[in-house]
């Protein structure tokens, strides 16, 4: 439905609304603290400055309503609070403070704090701290809207030192109320029209409607704020569905001055082209919903969590080069509508063959891609040239593409996969369809939601959250400076409302958009207790578990519990909420995700040569080696379960968590196999292929390199836990060695849902993140020899839905339980004499639901001849091999309890 047809169906106009607006006069040239919020204001510039200031570092920190603490501070002299509406002040060291309308004497307090604040502040280190005098608390509130500076004088009243504060600690006690709050952003009620906004720290909001996108505005009103939550709201008797809105908003920015923002709405549920205004619309209007999204209903594939096989897919990568689909529908949420595509048709044979989930990357609305006149460029250019990449990279600001990890409206379908970006209702009918199509292939869909950073910070024109209330949603250094550890700005999600952004944007996504799974990126910068409350929220909302997984790393400002205990792979015991695995992953490709020059040639995994088959810059490696990284391929089979108790290569019988990864931490960190997400290939880094090509010795054959990719697959898919696939992997997909495709466009994101090339060898990848290995690339990228042939990406392609339907035969696969596991999976072939090429294990099935088998037995053999192993706790039984692979060439022999299997191949046996 097109937005004329929404406005078309109002017959009535604002007209109540306009009644309430403010007078239309003009600003005046030079805008003042004291220059009227105007129609004319509608269409002002993101920020105007309306008293400057000097700016302070943010040193001094409200940990509540009356306790401020100064880091690194010392007690010496006499500190005051100085306040201006205007921002003025001005604290010259040695001289007197100028410019305040007044000031309020702080206390040095000895006080011990609370044991939540002491957690919440610990980082903060020494300093003093600092009290209100009792008669002064409360005033805090309406000073809170005011510049604030800490000044510690000397005895004589001369600045021995001063700071701005920074508020969240101030701002969390004193407007928690807000938390509770159900309606903020623009919401359609019998009585017309109501915006909110969460600005505590404003001195005046208004709000402009428009009836269009990029028309003139219609009327500005003044919103009126409520002292306990800090809410600023205004009603319109008129239902405004169809309309634009945006803010503006007067507020001190700690660096800048008395500013007046006009700015989006952070609770937008859409937009108009290239996030220019927020657009009004009710989700629940029948308007906005496509034929039958009422009834639609994900496929019931997953009954506990480690039933998902999740397939990670970008909506432009899996349609944009796609023949079979409409031009105006490539790249587009509309794509997936074709049912009779190449790339429709693929994943339909997918969800056949057992894939639960596809999960989305973003497709909230982005900052980094235009909505209108983006180009697509032409690229040509030899195997190994650089002339690819430098029309990729010339292009990469003003190209249609973006991985999407750069948030600017949390709430808001992303306008470059809608066919019409001006029309705010286009984009959600539009998202709805996709995920109707896909619930209807037999794909329930998931989305990678990045909320631990936002696009741009600060004033930036592409700032929301902090151009509102500055200084609250970011989480700041003890500068007072924003975090940038996950790239950009970092959000802060101990901050109680904007923890509640999080929460009520994902229970938004589950409810409106029928999202059945989120992946969290970079969620070990998140509270686990913030991310327990979503996990309750969103199954409040579907009426049904909602299953939830993330990054779980543990590095930057927050590591180790610096600020709070985190949503990491070592604190969310117990959660039910899983992080992916680098154990089984580094083990499986070699090496580590930050490698590059020789070290990515030299450091071979368990399926590409480690040992049994070295590459030419490998060097001789004790056979130790490989044992050690089938010991990690095993925990990584063992759902990485710290109390499962396993045979290492040494003979010592150990728990996962006394095994060493990495150096310093437990290879076995999860306690239920729901926590554990197994991967070993995704959107980051190079792909499995591509990897493989710079491991691998260059005399593998192109099959070889297909069989090896498979039995990558194949650990991943008989590992306990979550199975995580990227698109593209059954095919051998190929960036081109591109370690960081990001925005490396179109070009060296391509998939061939035709099978016939997998496109390694597009040209030497982008030089930003790959120059320094130019020299080792350019040589592999021109041999032939390394591209598949399409029966070699066929054969994967038929392998990896093998293993897809194997997986899915049998809950063996898929035990609910750490104490499931430690009962029923028994590894065999372990210990010192092991044959260290083999990853073997039976899995008992008497008396397990769903398990279809009285055993099963699966063999993983990367060696490049066949191996037989003996396992005398198997004679005498019954095996046979899974129906799946009825046709396999592998041996069972009952009478020594020995198994034949072929090289370079996963089997399953079963009795």
């Amino acid at each position: 439905m097109k937005q004329r047809t929404l406005v078309a169906a109002l017959p009535a106009l604002v007209a109540a609304f306009s009644a309430a607006a403010a007078p239309t006069t003009a600003l005046t040239a030079s805008p003042t603290a004291t220059t009227p919020q105007t129609l004319a204001s509608c269409e002002g510039p993101h920020e105007t400055v309306l008293a400057p200031t000097q700016g302070f570092d943010a040193r001094a920190l409200w940990l509540n309503g009356r306790l401020a603490k100064w880091a690194g501070a010392g007690t010496e002299g006499s500190f005051k609070l100085y306040y201006a509406s205007a921002a003025g002040i001005s604290a010259p060291q040695g001289a007197t403070v100028s410019g305040a309308d007044g000031a309020l004497s702080l206390s040095v307090s000895s006080e011990a704090l609370p044991a939540q604040l002491a957690q919440r502040f610990k980082y903060t280190g020494d300093g003093v701290l600092l009290a209100l005098a009792a008669a002064d608390r409360a005033r805090l509130p309406a000073l809170l809207a005011k510049q604030l500076v800490l000044v510690q004088e000397n005895a004589d009243g001369t600045v021995r030192d001063a700071t701005a504060l920074q508020l969240p600690g101030a701002l969390d006690e004193i407007y928690a109320a807000a938390e509770q709050a159900s309606d903020l952003g623009a919401s359609i009620g019998r009585g017309g029209t109501t915006f909110k906004l969460w600005a505590p720290t404003a001195q005046r909001v208004s709000v402009c409607v428009f009836d269009t996108g990029s028309g003139k505005p219609k009327s500005i009103t003044a919103m009126q704020a409520d002292t306990k939550t800090g809410i600023w709201s205004a009603n319109a008797r008129a239902n405004l569905s169809g309309r634009y809105y945006k803010y503006v908003v007067d507020v001190v920015a700690p660096k800048t001055g008395l500013v007046r923002n006009v700015v989006t709405d952070p609770y937008s549920v859409s937009l108009t082209t290239d996030s220019a205004r927020s657009y009004i619309a009710d989700l629940a209007d029948p308007r906005l919903a496509p034929p039958g999204w009422t009834k639609d209903q994900p496929p019931s594939k997953v009954h506990a969590q480690p039933d998902m096989s999740i397939y990670e897919l970008h909506v432009r990568d899996f349609s944009i080069n796609d023949l079979s689909v409409s031009a105006m529908n490539r790249g587009k949420y509309t794509a997936f509508r074709e049912t009779g595509s190449n790339g429709m048709k693929h994943l339909a044979m997918l969800a056949r063959a057992g894939l639960t989930d596809v999960h989305l990357l973003p497709v909230y609305d982005l900052g980094s891609v235009s909505e209108k006149g983006c180009v697509s460029p032409v690229v040509h250019g030899a195997p190994d040239s650089d002339q690819q990449q430098k029309i990729v990279s010339d292009n990469a600001l003003k190209d249609c593409y973006n991985w999407g990890y750069d948030p600017w409206h949390y709430n808001a379908p992303e306008g470059s996969y809608s066919t019409d970006a001006s029309d705010g209702a286009r984009r959600i009918i539009e998202l709805r369809e996709m995920v109707m199509a896909l619930h209807k292939t037999g794909l329930r869909v998931g989305t990678d939601v990045v909320y631990n950073h936002t696009y741009r910070g600060g004033q930036h024109e592409r700032s929301v959250l902090d151009r509102i209330v500055p200084g609250y949603y970011q989480r700041l250094n003890l500068k007072g400076e924003i975090e940038n550890s996950t790239c950009c700005f970092n959000t802060a999600t101990e901050n109680r409302m904007m923890a509640k952004l999080m929460i009520d944007s994902a229970e938004l996504w589950t409810k409106h958009y029928h999202i059945d799974s989120f992946r969290f990126d970079l969620m070990g910068h998140q509270p686990r207790a913030a991310m327990e409350a979503l996990q309750a929220r969103v199954n409040k909302a579907a009426g049904r578990h909602v299953n939830l997984i993330g990054e779980g790393w543990n590095f930057g400002e927050v590591a180790d519990g610096a600020r709070f205990v985190q949503a990491s792979q070592l604190s969310l015991n117990g959660s039910g909420i899983g992080t992916f695995s680098d154990r089984a992953r580094d083990a499986v490709r070699g090496g580590g995700a930050g490698d590059s020059g020789q070290q990515m040639v030299a450091q071979q995994g368990f399926v590409n040569g480690l040992v049994y088959d070295p590459n030419a810059s490998a060097g001789l490696r004790p056979v130790t080696d490989l044992m050690k990284a089938a010991d990690l391929v095993r925990v990584g089979l063992a759902g990485s379960i710290r109390s499962y108790r396993m045979q290492t290569f040494t003979g010592e019988t150990k728990e996962l968590q006394a095994i060493v990864y990495g150096g310093n931490q437990p290879a076995g960190y999860a306690s239920q196999p729901s926590e554990v997400v197994n991967y070993v290939e995704n959107h980051d880094n190079q792909t499995l292929y591509d990897i493989n090509a710079l491991k691998l010795p260059l005399s593998a054959t192109s099959a070889d390199r297909a069989r090896v990719q498979m039995l990558a697959a194949a650990i991943n898919a008989f590992s306990q836990g979550v199975a995580y696939y990227h698109a593209g992997f059954e095919i051998l997909r190929s960036k081109s060695m591109d370690r960081n495709s990001f925005e490396s466009g179109d070009w060296f994101n391509r998939l061939d849902w035709t099978y016939q090339t997998n496109y390694f060898g597009s040209g030497l990848p982008p030089a930003a993140d790959n120059g320094k290995d130019y020299a080792l690339l350019q040589p592999l990228l021109a041999n032939p020899a390394l591209r598949p042939t399409p029966v070699d990406i066929t054969f994967a392609r038929d392998t990896f839905r093998d293993l897809l339907r194997i997986r899915a035969s049998s809950t063996l696969f898929r035990m609910r339980t750490a104490d499931d596991i430690k009962k029923r999976l028994h590894f065999l072939n372990t210990g010192p004499e092991q044959i260290a090429t083999v990853v073997a294990a039976r899995l008992d099935g008497t008396g397990y639901e769903g398990a279809a088998f009285k055993t099963v037995a699966y063999f993983i053999n990367v060696d490049k001849v066949e191996q037989t192993i003996v396992a005398a706790s198997e004679a005498g039984k019954a095996y046979r091999l899974h129906p799946v692979q009825a046709g396999a060439a592998a041996r069972y022999d009952a009478a020594t309890g020995s198994f034949t299997i072929p090289a370079r191949t996963a089997i399953v046996f079963v009795e």
